[in-house]
C-alpha cells in the first residue's frame, strides 16, 4: 500500500493497525521516503519488498496510490 505523508499524519492510527498485516510505503512529493512495516517480518520478506520497489515505475506507484 502506498500513501502520502499527509495521509499518514491525518490517519496514523489506521495505518499503524494496517502495518501489522502489510507494508505501507510513505511518499512525499511523489517519491517514497519511508516504509512502515510489522516488527517481526522476516528480513528476507523485507528484502523482497524493497526489491519490488526498485522494479516498479513511478506510473505504477501513482496508479496504486489512487486506488
Amino acid at each position: 500500500m502506498i500513501i502520502t505523508a499527509t495521509e499518514l499524519r491525518n490517519n496514523i492510527g489506521k495505518y499503524l493497525t494496517l502495518a501489522s498485516s502489510k507494508d505501507i510505503y510513505i511518499t512525499k512529493r511523489g517519491k517514497i521516503i519511508a516504509m512502515l512495516t510489522a516488527p517481526f517480518q522476516s528480513e528476507t520478506q523485507t528484502a523482497d519488498d524493497i526489491s519490488d520497489i526498485d522494479n516498479r515505475t513511478n506510473g505504477e506507484f501513482r496508479k496504486e496510490k489512487q486506488s
